[in-house]
């Protein structure tokens, strides 16, 4: 059964409820930024993916600003893979040499965003992609990468960038356009060279930097787990330390959650990390009074 199957099987009287319901969280952020990396799951599934471009057509034709920021790292794998090279992670980077950085900027700025670009399109919004380049959006320079339990020990994972500094001007001429900015995570450096950055990190400063409201992290998990697997629903700035210190945040979610705890305590409003599995993630964590995920305060 479709999920169209499932909604005409719901009363019009129900549904109009849930519309009402969703109301005043439509006046609550009307004119407000969201921030949201997009990636894992949601990214390679065609009913996710086609759910995913609608609920970012929605909050645009609603009156919110929806900023996509997304990853690629199983097309990225893909592409390596067919080339004879084995991915390689630090702390959850991927150590880019030179070729590597090659494939990163074509997957990344040509394939994925494309995609990306053209399923917002198709389901009634106008995207437009940016890389790091445009507009000077990212300004970046070589990560030096400090190993998170020896301290004294640097890990070099070639060119990946850690963000000098991000002018969000283009992206706030688009969003005031009517345009959705599908930005891909590729920096560049003082002599124009090009730096592959984690998404989840340009997701976090970006939404710092644009002041947003919320920052929405989509996973291939429910949230943030703990050592027995169960969801952490709301997280602190100590309790996410104390999760990282006993190891129970390590790997590819290092990144993403240090980066969302970043921005909590910058000012952006609420941070989230939610599962991109779910159909329609997007709208229950915004327009809904539905808890969901894992949700980062600053204190």
């Amino acid at each position: 059964m479709t999920a169209s199957d499932n909604l005409s099987a719901i009363p019009a009287k129900d549904q109009a409820e849930v519309l009402a319901k969703a109301l005043p969280y439509i006046r609550k952020f009307h004119g407000k930024t969201m921030v949201i990396k997009y990636g894992g799951n949601a990214m390679t599934d065609p009913a996710l993916q086609a759910a995913f471009a609608a609920d970012v057509v929605l909050l645009k034709l609603v009156g919110i600003n929806p900023v996509v920021v997304h990853g690629g790292g199983p097309q990225i794998e893909s592409l390596l893979k067919r080339l004879g090279k084995k991915g390689e992670f630090v702390h959850g980077m991927r150590v880019t040499d030179a070729e590597t950085m090659q494939v990163v900027e074509w997957v990344l700025a040509g394939e994925v965003q494309q995609d990306i670009v053209g399923l917002i399109n198709q389901a009634g919004g106008k995207a437009v992609g940016l890389t790091g380049r445009d507009g000077g959006l990212i300004h970046a320079r070589k990560l030096r990468l400090t190993d998170p339990v020896d301290k004294v020990t640097e890990h070099d994972v070639g060119q990946v960038g850690d963000i000098v500094g991000i002018d969000p001007s283009v992206v706030k001429a688009l969003q005031d356009d009517a345009f959705i900015p599908v930005v891909s995570p590729l920096g560049f450096g003082e002599n124009n060279e090009s730096y592959n950055i984690n998404a989840d990190v340009v997701a976090s400063k970006l939404a710092m930097v644009l002041a947003a409201e919320k920052l929405l992290l989509l996973t291939n998990t429910p949230g943030v787990l703990d050592k027995n697997g169960e969801l952490l629903t709301n997280l602190s700035a100590r309790e996410v330390d104390a999760l990282f210190a006993d190891g129970t945040i390590s790997g590819g979610m290092l990144p993403k959650i240090s980066g969302a705890l970043d921005a909590a305590k910058s000012g952006v409003n609420s941070v989230h990390v939610i599962d991109g599995r779910v159909p329609h993630a997007l709208l229950l964590e915004i327009l809904t009074d539905q808890a969901f995920g894992t949700m980062i305060r600053s204190h």
